[in-house]
């Protein structure tokens, strides 16, 4: 029996990390353990779930980011298994049953995530192709940005044990990195059945916060280039993705008016040999 554990991190959610939480109790296999980490939460958030959630493994930690915060919750895991759900999403009923019948038909397999469905400022929208989701060898896909969502994963812990935890000196992108490292050494697996309902549009989402967000990925594509972890392959792919984000990202720091900004990137190409 596969044994499951839930992390939730949060910061002043306390309304929406009720849904979320209810969303996982709701129609469906319950996790071994819900770990909720409150990442420094001034907003009544532990009183809200000592109230409704008694059950639930609470942790608070002063506020360090949501990578600090994941990395928290998956040390305390028990469960054999690791799944995510961010505090301003929610999983529809049968998403656990049917991550579970995917490993079992296809055992080969360490992790996989299921399709979502997309609300901005409260209508549906449809995601971009840019933003299409594949199942497999999908290590080319997840350069240009994240494909794979965190609330929509699971994933065998020993992934966690060989890539390593979510990288904490990123205040953003954590997980478009992590999956890249997951990613260039296994399959993904997607189910192509919607299973998560994502949230987006309000104001304290990561991406008000950091609006130029390829800087991060672009640390994450200089990183995993020194981590010899990558076939022949692989490495040609995440250079040319690299040369191409770094050229629009200098050009960018430079219309801006930020020349230390773009001076300091035009420095990394060239320790990291970067054609720009």
């Amino acid at each position: 029996m596969m044994s499951i554990s839930l992390i939730i991190p949060t910061f002043n959610r306390k309304s929406l990390l009720k849904r979320a939480v209810e969303s996982a109790l709701k129609g469906q296999k319950i996790p071994a353990e819900i770990i909720i980490v409150d990442d420094g939460s001034t907003d009544g958030t532990e009183e809200m779930i000592r109230q409704h959630f008694p059950f639930a493994n609470y942790l608070f930690q002063p506020n360090q980011g949501p990578a600090a915060a994941r990395n928290r919750g998956i040390q305390e895991a028990q469960g054999e298994w690791i799944a995510f759900l961010d505090s301003d999403d929610e999983w529809m009923p049968g998403k656990l049953a049917a991550q579970l019948e995917f490993f079992m038909q296809n055992p080969e397999y360490l992790i996989c995530q299921t399709e979502e469905i997309w609300i901005r400022n409260g209508r549906r929208v449809n995601p971009m192709k840019k933003h299409k989701k594949y199942g497999g060898w999908i290590f080319e896909k997840c350069l240009p940005l994240c494909i794979v969502s965190p609330s929509a994963v699971i994933m065998h812990r020993t992934l966690l044990e060989e890539v390593g935890l979510f990288d904490e000196s990123l205040p953003a992108c954590e997980d478009y990195d992590l999956w890249l490292r997951v990613a260039c050494r296994y399959p993904v697996g997607l189910i192509e059945k919607p299973y998560v309902t994502k949230y987006g549009g309000h104001a304290d989402q990561r991406s008000h916060e950091f609006p130029a967000m390829d800087r991060f990925r672009i640390q994450s594509l200089i990183k995993i280039l020194a981590s010899n972890s990558l076939s022949p392959e692989q490495e040609k792919s995440t250079k040319t993705v690299l040369e191409e984000k770094m050229r629009i990202y200098i050009q960018g720091a430079v219309k801006r008016g930020k020349i230390d900004e773009a001076k300091i990137f035009q420095s990394w190409a060239q320790e990291n040999r970067i054609a720009i």
